[in-house]
Formats: C-alpha cells, sequence, structure tokens
C-alpha cells in the first residue's frame, strides 16, 4: 500500500515537474479541442466539403483550405470564380481557433463570422447566402440532418457558419515533435533542432510567433526594419480599421505544420522555408542568419508540424436539382 502511494506521488511530482517545464517556454502544447458538439461537427464537415455552396457548384471550403495540404492550397494567391487570382495567400485553416480573429486583416471575430464570408465574395464562391440556403433546403437529406442538429424547421446561415465553424475547431494538430519535447521527451529533437530553437528565442522570434498556434495572436508590421517590398495591393489592419497606423499590419500567421504551408506571407511571395527565415530575419529583426543558422531553424520549424486531422471523407446528400449551373470555365 505504501509503496503504491509512494509510486503515484512520484508520478504526479514528475508530471509537474514536466508541466512547469513547459509552462516556462513561450511555446506552449497544442491540447485536444473541448466542449465539441459531434452532431454539428459531421454536419459541419459535410458542408465543408460541398461544392453546391458556391454559385458554380465547384468550388467549396476545402479547394483553398485543403485538409491534404495542410489547410491550404500551396498557391501564392487562391484561385476563385471564373479563374479569377485572389488578392491574398490562404491562411491555413489548421489550428485557426487559436487565432485572435480570422483572416490576415483579423475582419471576422471568430470562425463562424468567417465561415460566411467566402460563399457571398464575388471573387471567391460567388454565390449569395439566400440562394445558398436555397439550395440546402432543396436537398432533403440536409433539411433532415438540419432539424436533427438544430431543432428547427428553417435553415438559416446562422445554422450553416454554427455548423462550420464547430467542425473547424476540431482542426488542430497535436502531437508534433516539438510538442512532445516540451511534454519531456527530451530524445524527441536533435542537435540541429534544438540549436533552431535557441536561436528562435534567442533572435526575438518568439516576441510574435509564441503560445499555442506559434503566433495568431497578435497583429504586427511587415517590415520593421527594412520595407517589405510587394505587389500586392492589401493594406492589411488599415482595410479593417481605416488607421494609416494599421497600414501593412497583419495577423502573425501560425508556425504550425509551417512546411506544409507554402508559399509564405500575405503574398505568397516566399516559396520556402529558407527564403522566409532570411526575409523574416532581415525586415522584422534586423538580423541575417548564416547558412547554418538558416537550417538550424528550417530544422526546428519542421519539428512543428503535428498529427493532421484523421477522418473519413462525407458522402453528401444528393441532390434533386438537375438544373445546369456555370462552370469556373465560364468566363463570361
Amino acid at each position: 500500500m505504501k509503496r503504491t502511494i509512494l509510486s503515484a506521488a512520484i508520478a504526479l511530482l514528475s508530471g509537474f515537474a514536466i508541466g512547469q517545464a513547459a509552462a516556462a517556454e513561450p511555446i506552449q502544447p497544442i491540447k485536444p479541442p473541448a466542449n465539441i458538439n459531434l452532431g454539428m461537427v459531421e454536419l459541419g464537415k459535410k458542408l465543408y466539403f460541398d461544392p453546391r455552396l458556391s454559385k458554380s457548384g465547384f468550388i467549396s471550403c476545402n479547394s483553398c483550405h485543403n485538409l491534404s495540404m495542410g489547410g491550404t492550397d500551396n498557391i501564392p494567391t487562391s484561385i476563385g470564380d471564373k479563374w479569377q487570382q485572389g488578392p491574398i495567400n490562404a491562411p491555413t485553416v489548421l489550428n485557426s481557433s487559436l487565432n485572435v480573429a480570422q483572416f490576415w486583416d483579423g475582419r471576422a471575430a471568430d470562425l463562424k463570422a468567417q465561415a460566411g464570408g467566402p460563399i457571398a465574395n464575388p471573387g471567391e464562391m460567388a454565390f449569395s447566402h439566400t440562394l445558398a440556403i436555397n439550395v440546402l433546403e432543396s436537398i432533403p437529406g440536409y433539411v433532415r440532418e438540419f432539424k436533427q442538429v438544430f431543432g428547427k424547421d428553417k435553415i438559416s446561415i446562422e445554422e450553416v457558419t454554427l455548423a462550420i465553424a464547430e467542425f473547424e475547431k476540431t482542426l488542430v494538430t497535436p502531437n508534433s515533435r516539438f510538442d512532445q519535447w516540451l511534454l519531456g521527451k527530451k530524445d524527441a529533437l536533435n542537435g540541429d533542432e534544438m540549436a533552431g530553437y535557441k536561436l528562435f528565442k534567442d533572435s526575438g522570434c518568439v516576441a510574435c510567433h509564441n503560445g499555442e498556434a506559434v503566433g495568431g495572436n497578435s497583429f504586427q508590421k511587415m517590415g520593421v526594419v527594412e520595407p517589405y517590398k510587394t505587389k500586392a495591393t492589401a493594406a492589411g489592419r488599415a482595410d479593417v480599421t481605416g488607421k494609416d497606423a494599421d497600414r501593412f499590419n497583419f495577423k502573425v500567421p501560425t508556425l504550425r505544420n509551417v512546411e506544409m504551408t507554402y508559399p509564405y506571407f500575405h503574398d505568397g511571395a516566399a516559396n520556402t522555408l529558407t527564403e522566409a527565415v532570411d526575409i523574416m530575419g532581415r525586415l522584422q529583426l534586423g538580423k541575417k542568419f548564416t547558412r547554418d543558422e538558416n537550417t538550424q531553424v528550417v530544422a526546428f520549424l519542421k519539428t512543428l508540424t503535428g498529427d493532421q486531422p484523421s477522418f473519413a471523407l462525407p458522402i453528401l446528400p444528393p441532390s434533386t436539382d438537375t438544373t445546369p449551373r456555370p462552370t469556373p470555365f465560364d468566363k463570361k
């Protein structure tokens, strides 16, 4: 009995020590989602993958935030309705529930507010909320599922965005090698990765890239030490606040799974992590990383790739509407 109590006490103290060690770091391990409505998640998953929420019937949320590609589309700026080139890089949807706000300029306060934006954006899915609801109400399978989940006979954009947001809350990526190191597995990182993390901290990267998401929790000016030269027209936070002081202030991107979410920055101008680290060092920190230092920082960043979302693709409810719809190939 005494031995059992002693063993339990040792385990408790060991866990406390590991927790204290992790708490001392500027980056925290990702926690699994809590208080999730499973019925809403399943409905939201269907809506996330359903291209019928777009004017053409070809574009879904997953088109630009592909869950098999790190939650983005790996092109500088996304392609929308009628092959329109978007003005800004698609941020990853993975771990987006940890963001202080949504979109690069923070114009959406949360995932629910964000979810309705692309549907009605003429350069993205190019539909309207009214027409999207009409489509959903024409599909008996959706009518039944919305009734089961929300207990209402009528579908509204409120329930659509709630369901999509609930699904997106589940898209977290815990158990990266770096998280394992934070939680006490000291052999989870090699020498170069550890050296890269030390450089990441000592150089000041953690001033903006910290917390569970390693970013996403503040807005910062792009080009602090040197101006950032870009052809992109986005003015960042100033587009929301109207304040000139907020010009070129963008939401700090999460660095979770960053090896998968190329190209980098709001304009997608950096194609590799090596290039991104060099630019950020010079423009934001006034530091020129040597080739070896850059290699070490990149090695560390690759340890932030966690377990990717794993689930069966949804079987979408069949539509009874056979009316032809314009496709992305229809440019007129």
